[in-house]
């Protein structure tokens, strides 16, 4: 799958000119390197070495800054007080347990710029055998977004794009409050 057709629903929101962009579990790179290649400054943050170490073989010379980092805390990037323009977690959210969900917000609104997006997808249907996963009530994001000033833009659900009997997907986006960004 492209980084369009995953995303086609908030192409729309992603910045038009060069930002700062966070990629959180970003696996081998597929979306960090589409964004690098869209002229963003982009940190890949990705705790699986194998999959960190993947991704900076497959996308060396594109400029992404891989990191070993994770949710709920996000511990090393912040601490480093940067802040994003664009944050995304492409089939991420899922893999948080409820008690971690709530710490987890509050690090992306830490992170987000004034005026900044995160865009987040939701997965749904039957966990596959050894991962770990859970049924996220897309209001239930929705709701501690709001709580941490983030504003909901795009709702939306859609059909599995691999055919995958039984799962579906919902995909949210938000902006920090201090307006749009270009």
């Amino acid at each position: 799958m492209t980084f369009e057709e995953v995303h086609r629903e908030v192409l729309h929101l992603i910045p038009g000119q060069p930002s700062d962009v966070l990629d959180i579990g970003a696996g081998t790179g597929r979306d960090a390197a589409a964004l690098a290649a869209r002229g963003h400054r982009v940190v890949a943050a990705e705790p699986t070495a194998e999959l960190r170490r993947a991704g900076e073989r497959i996308h060396a010379g594109s400029g992404i800054r891989w990191v070993d980092d994770a949710l709920p805390s996000v511990a090393r990037l912040g601490t480093a007080g940067e802040r994003y323009d664009l944050i995304l977690l492409a089939a991420v959210w899922m893999h948080l347990a409820e008690d971690e969900r709530p710490l987890a917000m509050d690090a992306l609104a830490r992170l987000l710029a004034p005026g900044g997006r995160v865009i987040l997808s939701l997965r749904y249907g039957p966990v596959p055998p050894g991962r770990r996963m859970f049924d996220v009530p897309a209001e239930e994001t929705i709701a501690q977004a709001r709580a941490r000033g983030l504003d909901l833009l795009v709702r939306t659900e859609r059909h599995d794009l691999h055919d995958r009997a039984g799962v579906s997907w919902a995909v949210l986006a938000f902006e920090s409050a201090g307006g749009p960004r270009p």
